[in-house]
């Protein structure tokens, strides 16, 4: 299901808007003549240049005992430059072509350990529709996906959509379409995709929305293998409804949520089939510094082709890319968070989140920065940067 939002009147949809990239600086032509100098103006507004740094910090102690998860920590950081040109055509339309680099760090460690991986998009907006197609950065969607669909651990290390983030938004709601290509096919690796359309209408304090999620993992290219290898197909529906109560109390943001989730997971190869379906109930609260979401989980594995054979050891996550706990047939988690610092270009939060599962109470503790330099941008607007999964 699509996390809960935090609808507050200083960061709603409608108040924030699509999580859209603005120019920082704009291209300055001299006068020579009046003639030169008119023509040079109107240049400088439709084509223009545009910069970004994006650096988000990660501290992550997660202290499990199940058989589900791994205790482990997490310290790496990401630096994400960005550079390119905007360009307005005559419609109002905007224009823009950006490249850069994603460079994770993992801290303990040193260069061997650092990942770079390239983004290049092409950003097309105008009148609430976005286009987006290239390697885009995931900040880019109007809000995270669900804990169940993308995992904490390969939201650090998968930082960007392959293919395409395609949305409409307005103040009513909004629209989302995302097909991300996360493997091309090579003798050492599998072909792999997934495509997710997600979407919400809001209706003063009601709201209502849903998604559908189709994931697909194939067979390398190393024809050796395949009478080994298998085909996997894992397709997830959802649907929600909920209720925004910000405004009866003093509470900053206050949101119910109840959905229902049903799955048809494949394993082609070995002619088995799952139709999970489970319950969800999300509730998100926030006042001042302090916020706290909890999310209740009833119902089948919602992971039934984690386990599946891939040469003799388990697909695991090259398949399966949500939380691991979602295996559980109950599973409650509380995330109790504060922020150290809440601005248009800087979110900075520590997250206490506890995880109930299998009668086990266990702990995970999160210290997320994330500085966005065009965020300075929205400081008048009163527009809060989005911190990572969305706190």
């Amino acid at each position: 299901m699509l996390p809960l939002l935090p609808l507050t009147a200083q960061d709603s949809i409608e108040a924030r808007g699509f999580w859209q990239r603005y120019a920082k600086s704009v291209r300055r032509v001299p006068a020579m003549s009046r003639y030169d100098s008119l023509e040079a103006r109107q240049e400088a507004k439709l084509i223009r240049l545009e910069y970004d740094v994006d650096f988000t910090s990660y501290f992550d102690n997660r202290e499990y005992n199940s058989q589900y998860q791994i205790p482990q920590t997490i310290f790496s950081f990401r630096l994400s430059p960005e550079i390119g040109m905007r360009i307005l055509d005559r419609a109002g339309g905007k224009h823009r072509l950006m490249a850069g680099v994603r460079y994770t760090q993992p801290l303990g460690g040193d260069w061997r350990d650092a990942r770079v991986i390239p983004t290049a998009y092409y950003h097309y907006s105008n009148y609430g529709v976005n286009l987006q197609l290239g390697a885009v950065p995931y900040e880019h969607r109007i809000l995270s996906m669900p804990d169940w669909l993308l995992y904490d651990s390969i939201a650090y290390s998968h930082p960007n959509i392959q293919g395409a983030l395609i949305s409409y938004q307005d103040k009513r709601g909004y629209i989302e379409m995302m097909c991300d290509w996360r493997g091309s096919q090579r003798s050492d690796r599998r072909e792999a995709f997934r495509v997710l359309i997600d979407g919400q209408y809001q209706y003063k304090w009601f709201f209502v929305g849903g998604l559908a999620h189709l994931n697909h993992t194939a067979m390398s290219g190393d024809t050796a293998l395949s009478h080994y290898e298998s085909l996997y197909d894992d397709l997830n529906l959802g649907a929600h409804i909920g209720f925004d109560l910000t405004q009866y109390t003093p509470l900053d943001s206050l949101a119910v949520k109840a959905g229902y989730i049903l799955g048809y997971a494949r394993d082609r190869g070995r002619n088995r089939l799952f139709t999970p379906q489970g319950f969800l109930l999300e509730v998100y609260a926030n006042w001042w510094f302090l916020g706290l979401k909890n999310t209740l989980y009833i119902g089948d594995n919602l992971q039934p082709l984690r386990q599946s054979d891939n040469l003799g050891t388990p697909i695991g996550a090259l398949m399966c890319q949500g939380d691991p706990f979602y295996q559980a047939r109950l599973y409650n988690r509380t995330d109790l968070f504060v922020y150290f610092y809440r601005s248009s270009f800087v979110n900075c939060y520590f997250s206490y989140n506890m995880h109930y599962q299998g009668g086990r109470l266990q702990s995970q503790q999160q210290l997320i920065v994330r500085f966005n330099l065009n965020g300075l941008r929205q400081e008048k607007r009163g527009t809060m940067l989005r911190g990572l999964f969305d706190k």
